[in-house]
């Protein structure tokens, strides 16, 4: 059954009380000239600084915007999948908070999506950001389709529209480890990009330090493939197979021709690089171990601590878990 509202804007806040006053003025803007009916739904990760309040006060004045308040820091990913729970909406756009991704752009969004897609990306014509985490971003994204059977696509994010069963299809989705473009590309549908500017960030930096996105990183490539366990096998047979190879010829040297094999430093050598190897595989066996032991403590992906403007209708408990002082009005704090 259609839903009597258009359009759903599901953005995580974190680190943005700068950013979401503006954000929420040029939402309306475009959102008013788009469609007759549309909710924003602003996910606050927890946010140290006032994003919250800021929230809470546009939520006062409309009803329109849409207000979760996470009990902890989850992490964007899981802040996205607490945004759609709630999402309500035909369509649901997903965007960033710090205007890097124009709301402008969403009005070219939805005329594409209305062409016969159910998935539409952004696909950024110019990024700007610094060199190295470009560079880091094309490295990771040539990585990953390399030992990924779904292949990323080229300079695409976050920043793209979905139909109400797309959205569906995500919430059936229980794996912990989330990206959300990631499961996007692996749902399937039919799917079309638009190219649109990566704007300056309006206010503040990004909290994706370097650590912090190779870990994401790492888990990514892990959560969406079982490759680097098939390539740590294949890597150790071949260097068994060389060990072996070269016993054979040393063997041959020294009862055919007299050649003295050398001893220590060979014997070292191989010893450090050998155990070095059997450390890193131990390493990314642990890893998926340890997704593992996450998955089967079938914990909440996240917990709602409040919740602005949302009826009970949009309280869906397919990922999350919700206070009971969350779910049982409309305009609790």
């Amino acid at each position: 059954m259609k839903s009597p509202l258009e359009i759903s804007v599901v953005t995580p806040v974190y680190k943005a009380q700068e950013c979401v006053e503006e954000l929420y003025l040029r939402l309306v803007k475009v959102l008013e000239k788009t469609v007759t009916s549309f909710e924003i739904i602003m996910v606050n990760d927890c946010s140290p600084d006032d994003s919250w309040r800021l929230i809470e006060a546009m939520a006062q004045r409309d009803p329109r915007v849409v207000g979760i308040n996470l009990s902890r820091n989850f992490g964007q990913h899981y802040a996205i999948t607490a945004g759609l729970d709630h999402a309500r909406g035909n369509w649901v756009v997903v965007m960033d908070c710090d205007l890097q991704h124009p709301p402008e752009d969403i009005g070219r969004l939805y005329r594409k999506a209305l062409e016969g897609f159910d998935i539409v990306f952004v696909k950024r014509t110019k990024r700007h950001d610094p060199f190295l985490k470009r560079l880091a971003s094309r490295l990771f994204g040539i990585v990953y389709n390399v030992l990924s059977e779904i292949k990323l696509r080229e300079n695409v994010s976050t920043f793209s529209i979905i139909s109400a069963r797309v959205a569906e299809s995500i919430r059936s989705l229980k794996e912990g480890n989330r990206n959300y473009g990631f499961l996007l590309q692996w749902v399937g549908y039919d799917v079309a990009t638009i190219e649109g500017e990566h704007a300056r960030r309006f206010a503040g930096k990004s909290s994706y330090g370097f650590w912090r996105s190779v870990n994401h990183a790492i888990e990514s490539l892990c959560s969406q493939s079982n490759r680097p366990l098939q390539l740590s096998i294949q890597f150790g047979f071949l260097l068994s197979f060389m060990a072996v190879s070269y016993a054979i010829w040393l063997a041959i040297g020294y009862y055919l021709f007299g050649v003295e094999v050398a001893g220590w430093t060979s014997v070292m050598v191989s010893m450090f690089f050998l155990s070095g190897l059997l450390f890193a595989n131990i390493g990314v066996l642990g890893l998926y171990l340890g997704k593992v032991f996450d998955q089967s403590k079938d914990r909440p992906l996240y917990i709602v601590k409040d919740r602005l403007n949302c009826g009970q209708d949009s309280a869906r408990k397919y990922q999350g878990s919700f206070a009971p002082s969350a779910v049982d009005g409309n305009t609790e704090a």
